[in-house]
């Protein structure tokens, strides 16, 4: 049928992953506005700016796409971190304990994300994609709070409160460790574990 879109092929699709990869760490590397495609073809080993824009149909489609790729990676990491425990005290500081021991092993997509995230407006599909995720994940985590209270886990406060809270304290330490390579991420993160738990905890 005329105008439909066929699923890339195999190769296609290891290509369109190579890109992204190599993407990530120019970003990573020289800044959101200083990663051209000439760059970006260099570090992924291509002849050509040409195979960039045969498979992504401009920059915000690639920039759409590196967005999209960490937050699958950051998604598939601390889906298996949380699925590890059953309690929801457990789970809770498993997921702020991931976040960033995530950054830790993977500096690289995090530093490109934020570097993204800091030069995006609003509006840019980059930007778009990341808050509506963002957003589902939050309202996902906000029911899980809400059934730690119910199950009695968890004391009565705001569900959204909180969530907001933990991750306003996971992103600016996300923040600090881009400019100061020396932060240990992985002992914020248990502080910051530490003092959510005791937030959260019922303790009679």
């Amino acid at each position: 049928m005329a105008g439909r879109e066929t699923k890339p092929s195999f190769t296609e699709a290891g290509r369109r992953a190579q890109i992204v990869a190599a993407a990530i760490d120019v970003i990573a590397e020289v800044g959101y506005h200083r990663a051209s495609f000439a760059k970006i073809a260099e570090r992924a080993g291509l002849s050509s700016t040409g195979m960039i824009s045969y498979h992504f149909k401009g920059r915000d489609d690639l920039i759409r796409e590196v967005v999209a790729a960490v937050m699958r990676l950051a998604e598939g990491y601390l889906r298996r971190r949380l699925e590890a425990h059953e309690s929801y005290a457990a789970r809770l500081r498993a997921a702020i304990e991931s976040n960033l021991d995530l950054f830790a092993e993977y500096p690289k997509h995090l530093a490109a994300i934020t570097e993204i995230l800091t030069n995006l407006r609003g509006d840019e599909p980059g930007m778009v994609a990341f808050v509506d995720t963002t957003e589902a994940n939050l309202a996902v985590q906000v029911e899980q709070i809400r059934k730690a209270q119910r199950a009695g886990e968890f004391r009565d406060f705001d569900p959204w409160v909180m969530v907001r809270a933990i991750r306003a304290a996971i992103d600016d330490v996300v923040r600090r460790a881009t400019h100061d390579p020396d932060l240990d991420v992985r002992t914020a993160g248990r502080e910051l574990a530490d003092l959510f738990d005791h937030a959260t905890r019922r303790t009679s």
